[in-house]
């Protein structure tokens, strides 16, 4: 979907305030070959459910670490079953177990610390991206999350070109809250990211 930075500004006026489920219904209209993109992390479930409400043919892609706590696999395997969702399940080429013996998991001024972002993340990420060539990009950003975040909108383009939508960008965790009650959606905080470090720190994905 090519559209000029005049024109995703004009269409992120437009759709500020509008339900999450039209804005998807917008994109998957106008857009050839969507994905969302899940960690399962905290309120990652409102993002699966909207799009799944749209169309549950569209490839969810879980780029998962390998570091995740039990509690998000199970967290996963009951939305992945009860959203029906596409899931397509990308891990690093290495294995946890392995690294782990390697080089663990870095601290923030560790220098090996890109290196092991970029095993556990960013190339599942690349790899994944590379497969299904998306035009339309589902993600739960959020204003408030980062600086960066703060710069984009609901409607974004990556670095690659492709339309990020984020249908909750202006969602704060209250008005999420609402929206996982109305569902009945469970919600799951015992996350982690070896990554980070911070919570408030790009993970690499978006930048």
């Amino acid at each position: 979907m090519a559209l000029s930075t005049s024109q995703i500004q004009q269409l992120n006026a437009q759709f500020k305030g509008i339900p999450p489920e039209e804005i998807i219904s917008w994109a998957v209209k106008h857009g050839n070959t969507p994905v969302v993109t899940t960690n399962f992390r905290p309120y990652e479930v409102a993002i699966l459910h909207a799009v799944s409400q749209v169309s549950q043919d569209i490839p969810v892609i879980w780029c998962d670490t390998g570091y995740n706590t039990p509690k998000t696999y199970k967290h996963a395997e009951e939305l992945i079953e009860r959203l029906q969702l596409n899931i397509k399940l990308y891990v690093p080429r290495q294995t946890s177990a392995h690294r782990d013996a390697i080089m663990g998991i870095p601290q923030i001024d560790d220098p090996r610390h890109e290196e092991f972002t970029k095993q556990v993340k960013l190339e599942p990420f690349a790899r994944a991206m590379a497969d299904f060539k998306p035009d339309v990009w589902f993600t739960n950003l959020r204003k408030g999350q980062t600086a960066l975040r703060d710069s984009l909108d609901i409607l974004s383009l990556s670095k690659d070109g492709v339309l990020k939508v984020s249908p909750f960008y202006h969602y704060n965790d209250t008005q999420l809250d609402t929206y996982l009650r109305k569902f009945d959606l469970p919600n799951e905080h015992n996350y982690f990211d070896p990554t980070k470090v911070l919570a408030n720190r790009e993970c690499g994905l978006h930048t």
